[in-house]
């Protein structure tokens, strides 16, 4: 079972989602909206927090693995490099 990193930071994480298409379409104080076109229209948002918290990380890839129909795992996988 890959881990998700426990010291992410939304910064890091915005860059790590690039390659999947996010691109940031807004910010409301220190949460930044991302939007994909890859596979349908997505929405997330992330907290520019040092680190992210565990619970908030794990939503945020949850959601980001049902719109691309792929396991937590294989994201893990391509974000982190593991």
């Amino acid at each position: 079972m890959k881990k998700i990193p426990r010291n992410l930071s939304g910064r890091a994480l915005i860059k790590k989602l690039k390659p999947l298409g996010y691109q940031q379409t807004r910010q409301m104080g220190s949460h930044v909206r991302l939007t994909t076109e890859e596979k349908g229209v997505h929405h997330i948002t992330i907290p520019e927090h040092d680190p992210i918290k565990l619970g908030t990380l794990s939503n945020i890839l949850k959601d980001i693995t049902l719109h691309f129909k792929i396991s937590k795992e294989e994201l893990i996988g391509r974000l982190f490099g593991r």
